[in-house]
């Protein structure tokens, strides 16, 4: 069993690898059309677009283990079937069940590096792609940070504790220096509301001036504020929570429910941190029946594009899921998992199916 394992494993890494390239080589492509469009504005050169798309990469990378895996282990379990090696392999004694322990014992392996990837290297990659586009495009310079979102403007500091889902600002903080970098001025505003043409409505305004060795401390209901900051630029310099590590999801819903704030979203995107590695083990169970359906009758071509529409319906459904329990308040394991229980459901249903003929 143990030959049979390692054949198995460098058929399927070999397959999944070819499939990865292609795969990754062809979204890199997408986002290099979807960047060509914003060249020549700011500083944004033709080099920052590629270190852009170069630095996205590991996020596709990371989203598609599970398509790739699938269609990886789909070509090469084809192949087997084509070849008649896996008639030889079941002749031999091995049965479905076995085979597909053996499937998931070498996408352990792939489920792991899916872990890694999503924790440790697209979660920087993706923010930092952000800001260099961002400071690339605007000449600002902006960072996520427990205190809320901080962006640099020429000689300010803005602080945002916290954006609204109607782009609307709570806890609104701004620090001027002078030339020589000196404090000016500290303002902090309740709310503030966009009205068009990069200008804010603050509310509830409380200023502070440093002059002359002295302090002078205003307040205000209302107040018009100018800044490159907008609702669209805003969606760009903040990390959304799918794009977060699993770590940094856990600590940032904590803080939520410290302050009694809906943490739901960030509840759901953890919970799918934690189960998207067990899908890739699902995808390759999945693979057997489909692999060996129709045996000769159908071709290679066919069965990896059978495994191109069920990577794409499992990256919906993960997707929809997501929403769905986002707007009907599901507990957030149930909707994170959902997707992935479905799909090995329907592995276990084919493999019984097939055993029964």
């Amino acid at each position: 069993m143990r030959t049979l394992r390692r054949y198995l494993a460098t058929e399927i890494i070999a397959a999944t690898g070819l499939v990865f390239a292609a795969l990754v080589l062809l979204f890199a492509f997408f986002d290099l059309v979807e960047q060509i469009k914003d060249l020549g504005r700011g500083a944004y050169t033709m080099r920052r677009i590629a270190l852009y798309v170069l630095l996205s990469m590991p996020d596709h990378v990371y989203a598609l283990f599970p398509i790739a895996a699938l269609i990886g282990t789909l070509f090469a379990l084809a192949q087997l079937v084509a070849g008649s090696e896996y008639t030889v392999m079941r002749t031999a004694g091995v049965s479905t069940a076995r085979f597909a322990a053996t499937l998931a014992t070498i996408g352990l392996v792939l489920a792991v590096l899916t872990f890694v990837v999503g924790e440790f290297v697209a979660p920087p990659a993706g923010q930092l792609a952000q800001r260099l586009r961002s400071q690339a495009i605007t000449g600002l310079v902006a960072q996520e940070f427990r205190s809320g979102l901080w962006v640099r403007d020429g000689r300010s500091f803005i602080n945002v504790i916290e954006v609204l889902p109607d782009s609307t600002l709570r806890g609104v903080r701004v620090y001027e220096f002078d030339g020589e970098y000196r404090l000016r001025s500290i303002s902090f505003a309740r709310r503030g509301s966009y009205q068009g043409d990069r200008r804010w409505l603050l509310q509830e305004v409380t200023q502070t001036r440093f002059e002359d060795m002295k302090t002078t401390v205003r307040e205000v209901a209302e107040a018009s504020w100018r800044s490159v900051l907008d609702p669209g630029l805003i969606t760009v310099l903040l990390v959304k929570p799918e794009q977060m590590s699993a770590w940094s999801l856990y600590s940032f819903t904590l803080l939520l429910k410290e302050n009694r704030q809906k943490a739901l979203r960030y509840e759901i995107a953890l919970w799918t941190k934690l189960t998207y590695p067990l899908a890739v083990l699902v995808m390759m169970v999945l693979a057997l029946p489909f692999a060996h359906f129709q045996g000769r009758q159908a071709g290679v071509g066919a069965k990896i594009f059978a495994g191109i529409m069920l990577g794409i319906a499992f990256y919906f459904l993960n997707r929809l899921f997501s929403y769905l329990g986002l707007l009907n308040d599901w507990p957030p394991f149930a909707a994170a998992s959902l997707p992935t229980a479905i799909f090995l459901t329907l592995a276990l249903g084919l493999m019984w199916w097939q055993e029964r003929r």
